[in-house]
C-alpha cells in the first residue's frame, strides 16, 4: 500500500542521537572527578540513564513515549506534530525503560536492569531526599557492573566503550569487569584470614613494634596508604597510570594528578601481599586512587637557555 502521511523529523526530546550526545556529555563531566567521590557516581547514574534512554529509542522512539489518553506523546515520538495546547513531550520512568530494554534488546539482562534500577534509585535519594545516595560507596563494589551495562547498551547501537569513555577508561573498565567476574580469586579471603590469626597471636610489644616501623616505610615509599584488611595497620598499594596526568597552578605550586589502577598490596607489618586486581577486589581494596605530586612552579618551569650547548672554554 502507499503511505500518503509522512512523519517529521524526530523531536529532539525523542531522539536517539540527542540521547547519546547528552550521555557522554555527563559521562565526561564525570570523567574529570575522582573516581571514589559521591559525585562521580551520581554523574554516572545520570549519564546511564540517558544511555538507556538512547538505547531504547534507537529501536524505535515511540518506546519511550509515556501513556496519555490523547496519544499526544506517542504521537509526537512517531514524527507528527500533536494538536493539544501547550503540549510538552513527557516519557515513561527510568524503571520502565529498563524493563522495556530486557524486553527488546537480548543481550541486555536481569542483572543490567536490576543494577540500572539500583543506580537510578540511589541517585534519587541524592537528589529528592535528605539521604547521601552516594556517600562512602565503594567503587569496586559497583563500577564493573556499571561498565558491564554500559557496554551492552552501546552493543545495540553499534558502539563500544572505547566511543563512550576513551580507550584509556575502556581498558581500565574491561579490567574491573574482568576482576569482577574472576570468582577464583575469592581464595585471597583464606589468605587474609590466615595473616590475621597470626597476627592476633604476637605480643602488644611485638605489634606496637611493627606498626611503628610500618608507618615509617609506608611514609618513604611511593605509593597509595591504605588499611591492611588482615591487621588494620598502615599498608600501600601499587598500580600503574590509567589517565594522562593533569596539572593546576595553586599558589606558586604545581600540583600534579594522575589516576592509577592498583595490582598490589603490601603489608610489612603483618607480611601479607595481594597481586592483581580480581585479589584486591575480594578484599575491598580495587578502587583507583589519584596519585598527587606538588612541585615549586618556578622550579618546574625553569629552563637553562645554554641546556645542549657545549661548554665554552674561549675565554682569555
Amino acid at each position: 500500500m502507499k503511505r500518503t502521511i509522512e512523519p517529521g523529523v524526530t523531536p529532539t526530546a525523542w531522539d536517539p542521537k540527542a540521547l547519546y550526545d547528552k550521555a557522554e556529555r555527563y559521562i565526561q563531566q564525570a570523567q574529570a572527578l575522582d573516581k571514589r567521590d559521591w559525585d562521580y557516581a551520581l554523574w554516572t547514574s545520570l549519564s546511564l540513564e540517558l544511555l538507556a534512554r538512547s538505547a531504547l529509542a534507537n529501536v524505535h522512539p515511540a518506546l519511550l513515549a509515556e501513556f496519555d489518553k490523547t496519544g499526544a506523546n506517542l504521537i509526537s515520538a512517531l514524527g507528527y506534530e500533536p494538536v493539544e495546547k501547550k503540549f510538552s513531550p513527557k516519557s515513561v520512568n527510568t524503571n520502565e525503560v529498563l524493563r522495556r530494554l530486557t524486553i527488546v534488546l537480548p543481550d541486555f539482562l536481569a542483572e543490567h536492569e536490576s543494577f540500572g534500577v539500583q543506580h537510578a534509585g540511589q541517585r534519587n535519594a541524592e537528589l529528592h531526599s535528605g539521604e547521601m545516595g552516594f556517600d562512602g560507596l565503594n567503587g569496586a563494589s559497583w563500577q564493573p557492573r556499571f561498565y558491564s551495562t554500559c557496554a551492552v547498551l552501546l552493543a545495540s547501537m553499534g558502539k563500544t566503550l572505547d566511543d563512550f569513555v576513551g580507550a584509556d577508561e575502556a581498558k581500565a573498565a574491561k579490567e574491573l569487569m574482568d576482576a569482577a567476574a574472576d570468582d577464583s580469586a575469592k581464595a585471597v579471603k583464606g589468605d587474609v584470614e590466615a595473616h590475621r590469626k597470626v597476627w592476633e597471636a604476637k605480643s602488644d610489644e611485638e605489634r606496637a613494634t611493627l606498626v611503628a616501623q610500618a608507618e615509617i616505610w609506608a611514609t618513604r615509599q611511593a605509593g597509595h596508604r591504605v588499611d591492611c584488611p588482615a591487621c588494620a595497620t598502615v599498608a600501600l598499594l601499587f598500580g600503574r597510570p590509567v589517565t594522562a596526568s593533569t596539572r593546576k597552578l595553586e599558589d606558586d605550586v604545581i600540583i600534579e594528578k594522575q589516576e592509577h589502577l592498583p595490582s598490589q598490596f603490601e603489608c610489612i607489618a603483618c607480611g601479607l601481599k595481594i597481586n592483581a586486581l580480581s585479589r584486591l577486589g575480594v578484599v575491598g581494596l580495587a578502587d583507583r586512587y589519584t596519585n598527587t605530586t606538588e612541585y615549586d612552579a618556578a622550579e618546574y618551569y625553569a629552563e637553562d637557555p645554554w641546556e645542549g650547548y657545549e661548554e665554552d672554554n674561549n675565554e682569555p
